[in-house]
């Protein structure tokens, strides 16, 4: 069984001047590329998430997480400590659907049948805007 936290170094790689690289010393593969550092960091907890669970779905062995002394960073590098909480998300990795039956005015199904909108996508859409979930 694996733990429901973790924490890794990830590298924020600003050798490319106009871009900012992201990569985790201990988890080869995992790596990402943002406009800033902010967003950067935020994709890099997406990432490990992902990668971690992969990792898990595969049975393979979670290497143990680098110590800060213990990395040789260049220059242009800068570590950051990224933790995740990964209960939650391999409950939404492991999502079912339930159908919904709903009702809404003609002349506006008319139109959305019309335009060619998938009426699921768009509810799904609403329902995280509204409950204020992000991707």
């Amino acid at each position: 069984m694996y733990p429901d936290t973790y924490e890794f170094i990830a590298v924020l790689d600003y050798s490319n001047g106009k871009t900012v690289g992201v990569y985790f010393p201990d988890l080869p593969g995992c790596i990402g590329c943002e406009d800033n550092a902010q967003s950067a960091v935020k994709s890099a907890k997406k990432a490990l998430q992902l990668h971690l669970y992969g990792m898990e779905e595969d049975g393979d062995k979670i290497p143990a997480a680098s110590d800060f002394i213990d990395l040789s960073l260049k220059e242009h590098e800068l570590p950051v400590l990224i933790d995740v909480y990964m209960k939650p998300f391999r409950e939404k990795m492991h999502t079912r659907y339930v159908k919904k039956t709903l009702s809404i005015p003609s002349w506006i199904n008319a139109i959305a049948e019309e335009q060619g909108i998938n009426f699921s996508a768009t509810l799904l859409s609403a329902l995280k805007e509204k409950c204020h979930i992000e991707d």
